[in-house]
């Protein structure tokens, strides 16, 4: 709830225990009970900290002054990974989804507070007229009615030459999500180009070309490793040390690959979820050697932080020919992500019930949710699709290496902590306090 993470010395450890016992004690606010109690750690007898979060849920969940579009601008794509679980059935978005696009943010603008758009396919370059058409577009009416304007293209990087840069850059397009699977002859294996040929080369030199800009944008580098290719992605990391060491533009995250429902996953050589673990500490603790930025724990420390996009009902995938959709995992392989359609005009035509499927605050159903210290973040949607699916709890591993994350934090604190002396008052233990 209070997004605090606070490490103590070891002389402090004597003091700082007995304070967070549960039975509770009377004391001043001040020294470490204070500072625990004006972090959040600490919270005064007959506070409802669950009755707090309903209430800051209820407003970040319900907002209607968001708007959130994942733009499918091309379901075809440039590449045929090995892991990949989309069929190419559609091609680039046609005109009359643009247009609908274009409407559907003019009638919601005067409402609007922010505009998020987030670009993804099938591969977004590879739909260039509708970039080209809407990217513009999003970022002037965005600057005309004084709202702010967030973007991110998820993107192969094969088409992101620097004359293309050059354009999304004008069109504030600079926060991009790549994927570099080790090194080249591994990455070439699970990420050919349609025709079978390798990427590697292609994407290295145009990401080579961005780090030599002096532009401010943002570049997370994803991973993805399995038992074939993770053992030789050390080797990887000393090529990315060469170009983007001690630049924060990059950061590397590590993700293991699963079966997600592609035609090869029969044949996918897939970690268990503790080799995942180890393997993703091992990983991050070789990037951070090489100065390679890594994510951790405080990237997701705040209310919602680890709450998927699709359980939002302000965030909307709108497909090439106009589907509106909430998972970019299942897209319209289940029609139940299908919970709408956009017409031309920009009216949305949605089916209230699959988007109350999507969108439901399962918490409030689940007991243990409740009772979880890591419901502010993770809201118990973290991912709503295997309770939609299989009936199962989607708990993140925070809940579960909670400890893990922490000490992983202290080995990567990114941007300086800060350090205070607190006073070691010592406390009245009081059970009735």
């Amino acid at each position: 709830m209070s997004q605090a993470i606070s490490a103590f010395r070891p002389d402090q450890v004597a003091y700082v225990l007995p304070l967070l016992a549960s039975a509770g004690f009377a004391s001043p606010r001040e020294g470490l009970a204070g500072y625990l109690a004006d972090r959040g750690f600490l919270v005064q007898r007959g506070i409802d900290e669950y009755r707090k979060f309903l209430l800051a849920f209820g407003q970040q969940h319900y907002r209607t002054d968001k708007l959130e579009l994942f733009v499918l601008s091309s379901e075809d794509c440039n590449f045929r990974c090995t892991y990949c679980y989309e069929d190419f059935a559609r091609g680039t978005m046609r005109p009359e989804v643009r247009r609908g696009i274009k409407r559907l943010v003019e009638q919601r603008i005067g409402q609007l507070r922010a505009l998020d758009v987030r670009w993804f396919g099938g591969e977004p370059l590879y739909g260039w007229a509708a970039v080209e058409e809407l990217a513009p577009f999003f970022s002037d009416i965005a600057r005309e009615h004084g709202i702010p304007y967030l973007n991110h293209m998820t993107t192969n990087g094969y088409l992101l030459t620097p004359d293309v840069v050059d354009r999304l850059f004008a069109w504030r397009i600079n926060n991009f999500q790549i994927t570099l699977d080790g090194v080249p002859e591994d990455h070439d294996c699970s990420r050919p180009t349609r025709d079978g040929q390798g990427s590697f080369s292609t994407i290295f030199t145009n990401l080579t070309a961005m780090a030599r800009r002096s532009d401010d944008f943002s570049v997370g580098l994803r991973v993805n490793f399995d038992r074939r290719n993770h053992p030789r992605i050390e080797e990887f990391l000393g090529l990315l040390e060469k170009e983007f060491r001690d630049d924060a533009r990059f950061r590397v995250g590590f993700h293991a690959v699963g079966r997600w429902g592609g035609p090869n996953d029969a044949h996918t050589e897939v970690c268990g979820e503790d080799e995942r673990l180890r393997v993703t500490a091992e990983l991050k603790a070789l990037a951070h050697q090489r100065g390679l930025g890594v994510s951790t724990l405080k990237d997701v420390n705040y209310l919602g932080g680890q709450v998927c996009y699709a359980a939002r009902p302000f965030n909307l995938i709108i497909g090439a020919s106009g589907k509106v959709m909430k998972c970019t995992v299942v897209l319209d392989k289940d029609e139940n992500n299908v919970v709408g359609h956009l017409n031309e005009d920009g009216r949305l035509v949605l089916d209230d019930d699959r988007m109350a499927q999507w969108t439901e605050p399962s918490f409030v159903r689940d007991e243990q949710c409740q009772r979880c210290f890591v419901l502010p973040s993770c809201q118990g949607i973290s991912c709503p699709l295997p309770r939609i699916s299989q009936g199962e709890r989607p708990c993140v591993p925070t809940r579960t290496h909670a400890k893990d994350e922490l000490r992983e934090l202290l080995r990567y604190p990114g941007l300086a902590s800060r350090t205070r002396d607190v006073a070691q008052a010592k406390s009245r233990s009081d059970a009735g306090g």
